[in-house]
């Protein structure tokens, strides 16, 4: 099949558009290269050679996204293309509609155009918002109420799908899965695509950064929080396990129907609990000081994902955290400048 990856260069992306190729799949690639990386580009058409297309376009211009689409015969899109930092959107909320909300639009409407209807959709955990306990692990259907212009741009998108998917005059109804998943981590087992954020701000690989010298200590944002070592607990899920659950779901996309699944492992890793990790992993002290806690920072979310493994016979590969993290630092070992 043909494969619309749009933010295929871009970490998830990239890891996504690399599993198709290797599948034996022809992928149109679409990024506008604002945070994506033209390398990753480069590594996948070592791969693919003329299996893979890039275009060098933002999602808003739908006229580039159609012609992508029409001249290609396109079996159906993954639309990983955001923007994804929590803090960002506070301070650039109106950026993260536009990109995130509109942006999605734009790509439907070229969808539309092109006669592509069946499509993949990455949502995020941060549509929950900060859930009570009582709904932890997070089902589906636990409450959507977020807390950030991040998790409400992906919603309002959610919400544009599920009504475009109910139109009631289409004559080739669309198909949707919304995959919603949680702290995703690691990186390509073969050690060719990594993770690369400009600014970084996940766990993992701020804590190999300072094994690498390239940072000087980790902050632990709050180390009271009521759970067993005072800080907060998050699902990680590996990449290739995240491109796995995609993969499922290609077979469950069904015309009229919007679909929705929680990815995760199942269970939470504390802050400590990670720190400790890749210090035995890197073999680094891996310093940390006491830092304030951050608004919004509930103390447990991790994904129920018995819906997922019930419903797509999905199921985590990826659930020791060394192991995780192990590939992560293999990558930035071998890449330490990033893909710079």
């Amino acid at each position: 099949m043909r494969v619309l990856v749009t933010g295929g260069a871009g970490y998830i992306g990239s890891h996504a558009a690399l599993r198709l190729l290797e599948d034996g799949h022809s992928v149109s690639v679409v990024d506008s290269l604002e945070r994506g990386h033209a390398r990753t580009i480069e590594i996948l058409k070592d791969v693919a050679g003329d299996r893979l297309e890039f275009l060098r376009a933002d999602l808003a211009d739908t006229d580039a996204l159609t012609d992508l689409l029409t001249r290609n015969e396109h079996d159906l899109a993954m639309h990983f293309a955001a923007l994804t930092y929590v803090g960002e959107s506070v301070e650039r909320p109106l950026d993260y509609f536009r990109t995130n909300t509109a942006g999605g639009i734009s790509l439907l409407t070229a969808m539309k155009c092109a006669g592509v209807r069946r499509l993949i959709f990455s949502s995020t955990c941060a549509t929950y918002g900060e859930p009570s306990p009582e709904f932890v692990p997070i089902g589906e259907e636990t409450p959507q109420n977020p807390i950030n212009p991040y998790g409400r741009s992906k919603l309002q998108f959610e919400e544009v799908l599920r009504a475009e998917v109910a139109n009631p005059k289409d004559p080739t109804p669309l198909a949707v899965v919304a995959l919603r998943y949680f702290n995703v981590a690691g990186c390509d087992a073969g050690g060719r695509i990594g993770e690369d954020h400009r600014p970084e701000s996940h766990l993992i690989p701020i804590c190999l950064e300072v094994a690498l010298g390239k940072r000087e200590h980790l902050t632990i944002f709050g180390e009271d929080y009521p759970t067993a070592d005072g800080t907060c607990i998050r699902d990680y899920v590996h990449v290739e396990d995240l491109i796995s659950a995609h993969l499922a779901a290609v077979d469950a996309l069904e015309p009229g129907r919007f679909k929705r699944w929680n990815v995760g492992i199942g269970r939470g890793y504390s802050v400590r609990e990670v720190l400790e990790s890749c210090r035995r992993v890197t073999g680094h002290a891996i310093p940390a000081v006491r830092g304030m806690r951050r608004p919004g920072d509930p103390p447990r979310l991790y994904a129920d994902p018995s819906a997922i493994a019930r419903d797509l016979g999905w199921s985590a590969n990826w659930t020791d955290l060394d192991a995780i993290v192990a590939t992560a630092w293999r990558w930035m070992q071998a890449n330490p400048r990033g893909y710079g």
